[in-house]
């Protein structure tokens, strides 16, 4: 088969969770012969896990911990109809933990915590390989550390491209010829062996990395959603999919919040112009949504995203008036506290500035530290007020667009706006609004602007 009809399917941690979901991808699999790479996350469930016991745990908690992994992993390994020659390797895994675990409550490190944390894939893509011999499927498992190659910055490790392609080509691509190859995502080793992980949304991170190493058609990522909807439809039961998206709409949503990809896990196909589909696991005849370079007549507004629990910092000072440096005084103060600012809007004698916590695994509550406080103090008067939420409207060439601001702030009039952002992207207008009236103010603006 030629290259460039592969595709690299790619399921989460739901998709994987148990015998049921683990067949149910399997069909998905199946249905396509063009699939030959499959990369899967931990069974649901399992990397929080064996991130605790990487935090180091008493042993009762431990031995608790590592029951539970068990016993995620045993469901599966019960319904298999040979399941004693892989209960044998599952338990050689479950060994290593549990030695692991123990070497990480003497003493912890970032190198430790990534050696433990690849065995919820490896194991899964064990587990996965089985059901599908039980099913005559020519498949074999496949350890991604022999090909993608990363620095040693556990924890978050980056890929080295060049490396990485070449062992791909060796290694990786002359298997996909003969069997449906199973693999790992999330999970890389540096120049010495050593096992790394790339970091949040690392196995969609994977599957991208790989299917541009493979110059593969398509990129197909399986969740629990049928694609990439016009907002949340838990919050908007009326919310409608979005058939075609581009990468730029969607790296947008990801950023203000939506559950969909995370933009950085999609460069190596943004760059290479591969398309991304994203589709449900659970229900495949539903469809999904293709993310792509170019999208034919993109909408002025093509979404709506939620983000809570968002702190916004006013900062009065008088001597800001005609002063120079105020400014820079306060990023600098920010800086050193390692605090990325989110939202900006001034005037004369304030600023009043969010605080962005995406991404920080710490909660948002934690940012706001009394030694941070207590120095913005000593150069202004701060006000701090918690509990917003920040609802941005993602669209195209919304800067350059007229009667914008119309149609957004016009059906927002019973809404207490506190801070609005706009003209800075064309791809954005975001506001925020008091964390109570959020569901409220997303369901308004959906109805009018998409429904």
């Amino acid at each position: 088969m030629s290259q460039s009809t592969l595709i690299v399917a790619k399921f989460g941690g739901t998709s994987v969770a148990n015998f049921d979901a683990m067949n149910r991808s399997a069909d998905v699999v199946l249905a396509d012969s063009n699939v030959r790479l499959v990369v899967l996350s931990a069974s649901a469930g399992i990397t929080n896990l064996l991130v605790s016991l990487a935090e180091g745990q008493q042993p009762e908690q431990r031995a608790a911990m590592l029951d539970e992994i068990r016993h995620i992993q045993y469901a599966i390994i019960d319904r298999l109809q040979h399941g004693d020659i892989i209960r044998e390797e599952i338990d050689r895994m479950l060994d290593n933990v549990a030695m692991l675990s123990e070497g990480a409550a003497l003493a912890t490190s970032t190198a430790l915590t990534d050696e433990l944390v690849s065995h919820g894939e490896l194991m899964s893509t064990l587990l996965f390989v089985e059901v599908l011999r039980e099913r005559h499927v020519a498949s074999e498992w496949f350890d991604v550390r022999k090909v993608i190659r990363t620095n040693d910055r556990f924890g978050r490790a980056e890929p080295d491209m060049a490396a990485l392609t070449s062992l791909v080509d060796q290694q990786l691509k002359p298997r996909l010829r003969d069997a449906l190859v199973i693999t790992q995502g999330f999970i890389g080793s540096e120049s010495k062996g050593r096992t790394t992980t790339l970091g949040r949304g690392g196995s969609d991170y994977s599957a991208a990395l790989l299917g541009e190493a493979l110059q593969a058609q398509r990129i197909d990522i399986w969740t629990d959603v049928p694609g990439i909807y016009t907002t949340d439809p838990r919050v908007v039961p009326s919310a409608k999919r979005i058939d075609e998206i581009t990468f730029e709409e969607a790296a947008e949503m990801a950023t203000f919040g939506a559950k969909v990809l995370h933009p950085a896990t999609l460069l190596p196909a943004v760059r290479s112009d591969i398309p991304v589909f994203v589709g449900s696991s659970k229900d495949p005849a539903a469809g999904g949504t293709i993310v792509c370079n170019q999208s034919e007549n993109p909408p002025l507004f093509r979404a709506l995203a939620l983000r809570r629990k968002q702190t916004l910092l006013t900062l009065h000072s008088l001597n800001m008036l005609h002063a120079r440096g105020f400014l820079v005084e306060v990023f600098t103060i920010l800086a050193r506290h390692d605090i990325s600012v989110d939202l900006i809007t001034t005037s004369e004698v304030s600023i009043a500035l969010t605080l962005d916590t995406t991404g920080s695994t710490s909660t948002g509550g934690s940012l706001l530290t009394q030694a941070l406080l207590t120095e913005l103090s000593s150069l202004c008067r701060v006000e701090v007020e918690e509990n917003l939420a920040l609802v941005a409207i993602i669209g195209n060439k919304l800067s350059q667009a007229c009667g914008v601001g119309k149609e957004v702030f016009g059906v927002l009039e019973p809404f207490n706006l506190r801070l609005i952002c706009y003209g800075a992207s064309s791809y954005n207008l975001c506001f925020l609004v008091p964390g109570g009236d959020a569901e409220q103010v997303v369901r308004t603006l959906h109805q009018n602007l998409f429904e």
